[in-house]
């Protein structure tokens, strides 16, 4: 009699394990359906192996996450708790939550471009009446619990007859063909850059594909080529601009946009950058501005588009020039671009200088000489002109601490006793390096004709350290304060101490030079240098890790939510919480073209 119940009890638990693997697998199904509404903020495929990524990614992902969640709620309720009327209504609600969450997870990462985390859900929190909308989610809830009590009850009346067809491995063997197919082709696709593929790595929640870029190159497999078919075609997901523009320029005037890769502020003095100094003091100077990253890529795309570094992963740029350097384009302007070689590769938006005629240094002698080279060639470039022009010169010494063979420089200064030795080393021939080219700066500025409206400014800025991870991780003002003159013609020397940065350089040349009429928001994150901007915040950073920076505090977030926030000069951490009301609005910010 004892060995029947427990031959009962036995069967009672293996009745209700199957029923709910299947009762899971339709969760997974309707997890799916949800999981579309992510599709709609990145937007959708454009070629069938873009297409068939999704679909077994999407299959295996999902089914994975409503296995898991089975595994950690419901398997261990069917042993504690083996009566099925408690656990099928049990497994209902457990469902309709796990739903729910991943449905506001999508409304989250289509507001905010990020999954839920601690640090989301903080923010999500505080911006809650903004993120729902109506009554939808009171009724929401409401209609998948039903639907999940419908379901419950019909598999468990019919778990004998689903498990009479033997589906069961066959579901299992097609579910784990995709999920290792999505991570497979994910593999490949990282080794060859296909972009078609990997835009879509962030887009699920808990995903985290396999990558083999190195593995796949060591066994002989070309991981350089790129797919440029109607893959590469942008994205219509994203405005840009939000509206047409409205432009007309009533005199053209040439322009030069000087920029100086790694170019601190503070260290444009009497002694290091005369020239440099000078010039400023005699022309519009910006004493509290910064760079919108703190490299190149990040640094270029804010000058050049005006738009968060958090845009430059879209794939439209790859296709999409700056707006502002097409306008300058189809006003007539003639562009000429003088930049050294390497920095080509660096940029983050691939058709960034598409529009321009590009006279490119080799850099074969070092980042000096190719500055020479870039010097002599705009010169050249520059005197035969007869229409109106638009150049941009980028010099990259700095970058390196270089300066060519023979250059005599400045006498060595005593460095901040804070430095390490290494440093210090560093901080002199940083400061050789710009006298380098602050002589480069004169021989341009020094011969130009009189009516040239003259934007110098630093890409970015610069820590004393020769390790490149440090460099790239660091956010602090050393690596993103540079400074920026402008030399209007005709016009007096003036000192613009409010706080500024490069998202206002493309709305400012845009409204004055060109005499764009629209909104700057319709193009720009920034608004025009001549005002003070009303944000009380700038970002600066990519996609990955970005700072926020506020009056007296910066918070550095990287893309997992982890944050940190330090003083303002960056030289203590403060163990406080974040101030919701301006994350919400740079979060915003970085979806804003997404929107519309």
């Amino acid at each position: 009699m004892v060995e029947r119940k427990k031959q009962m009890s036995r069967d009672r638990v293996s009745r209700l394990i199957n029923w709910g693997h299947w009762f899971a697998f339709f969760n997974g199904l309707l997890a799916m359906i949800v999981g579309t509404r992510y599709l709609s903020s990145v937007g959708y495929p454009e070629t069938w192996f873009g297409w068939g990524y999704l679909a077994v990614s999407t299959i295996g992902q999902f089914s994975f996450l409503a296995f898991i969640a089975y595994l950690i709620c419901l398997f261990p309720l069917t042993l504690i708790l083996p009566y099925s009327k408690i656990l099928r209504g049990l497994a209902a609600v457990i469902a309709t939550l796990s739903l729910c969450l991943l449905l506001y997870d999508t409304i989250v990462y289509a507001d905010y471009g990020m999954h839920l985390s601690p640090f989301a859900f903080d923010i999500a929190w505080a911006d809650l009446s903004a993120l729902l909308h109506g009554t939808s989610y009171i009724v929401t809830p409401i209609a998948i619990l039903a639907i999940e009590l419908t379901a419950a009850n019909f598999l468990w009346k019919r778990i004998e007859k689903i498990q009479k067809l033997n589906l069961g491995n066959k579901v299992i063997a097609f579910v784990g063909v995709c999920f290792v197919s999505s991570h497979l082709i994910h593999i490949w696709a990282d080794a060859a850059d296909i972009t078609e593929i990997t835009r879509f790595d962030d887009t699920y929640p808990l995903s985290y594909p396999a990558t083999a870029r190195s593995f796949m190159e060591s066994h002989g497999i070309d991981g350089s080529s790129q797919i440029n078919d109607e893959a590469t075609q942008a994205s219509n997901t994203l405005s840009y601009p939000i509206q047409p523009l409205q432009c007309q320029a009533d005199s053209k005037s040439n322009v030069l946009m000087l920029t100086i890769d790694s170019l601190r502020a503070d260290m444009v003095d009497a002694k290091t950058m005369p020239f440099l100094h000078q010039y400023t003091e005699q022309n519009q100077s910006f004493t509290q501005h910064y760079s919108g990253g703190n490299q190149f890529k990040t640094g270029m795309f804010s000058l050049l588009y005006g738009l968060q570094g958090s845009y430059g992963d879209a794939r439209i740029f790859n296709n999409t020039s700056p707006l502002m350097i097409r306008s300058f384009k189809q006003a007539g302007y003639e562009l000429g671009l003088f930049i050294p070689e390497t920095n080509l590769n660096l940029r983050s938006a691939q058709a960034m200088f598409n529009d321009f005629t590009p006279v490119i240094a080799e850099e074969t002698n070092g980042s000096a000489e190719a500055d020479i080279l870039s010097v002599g060639h705009f010169k050249q470039w520059q005197s035969a002109q007869q229409r109106p022009w638009f150049a941009l010169v980028n010099l990259k010494a700095p970058e390196n601490f270089d300066t060519p063979v023979g250059f005599l420089g400045i006498e060595t200064v005593k460095a901040d006793p804070n430095l390490k030795p290494a440093q210090k080393v560093l901080f002199n021939q940083y400061r050789q390096s710009l006298n380098f080219i602050d002589k480069q700066i004169q021989a341009i500025v020094s011969e130009l004709p009189s009516d040239t409206l003259v934007v110098i400014t630093g890409v970015n800025g610069k820590i004393f350290t020769s390790n490149s991870d440090e460099a790239l991780r660091n956010l602090s003002p050393e690596s993103v304060r540079v400074p920026l003159v402008i030399h209007w013609p005709n016009a007096l020397a003036s000192k613009v101490n409010y706080r500024t940065s490069h998202y206002g350089v493309v709305p400012t040349l845009m409204t004055h030079v060109l005499g764009c009429t629209n909104n700057t928001s319709d193009y720009s994150a920034g608004r025009s240098l001549l005002q003070p901007s009303k944000e009380t915040w700038i970002y600066i950073g990519d996609s990955r890790i970005f700072a926020i920076y506020q009056q007296s505090e910066i918070t550095v977030i990287d893309r997992h939510g982890k944050y940190r926030i330090y003083d303002e000069n960056f030289e203590h951490r403060l163990h406080k919480k974040m101030s919701a009301p301006e994350l919400i609005q740079v979060l915003r910010e970085g979806r804003r073209l997404y929107n519309h």
